[in-house]
């Protein structure tokens, strides 16, 4: 068989990012985002999916729409 691709984040990974996602700030400029990667061992890139996907599942949770500006007047 072939070696395994990790499929996401590890535990520990995940750990930094909730910790960032709700503690720091839900919308990271670049310098954070690069910061958050850094400590996470991620790329920058694997780091912006994650924080646009939870994104998307915490204002649902808060029964918001999904995506950032869709409420309109």
């Amino acid at each position: 068989m072939a070696t395994e691709q990790p499929v996401g984040p590890t535990q520990e990974q995940l750990e930094i990012l909730e910790y960032n996602f709700s503690k720091v700030n839900k919308h990271p400029d670049p310098t954070t985002l690069c910061l958050i990667a850094a400590e996470a061992g991620l790329t920058e890139e694997q780091t912006l999916k994650w924080f646009k996907q939870r994104l998307a599942e915490w204002r649902k949770s808060e029964g918001l729409p999904s995506e950032c500006g869709s409420v309109r007047d």
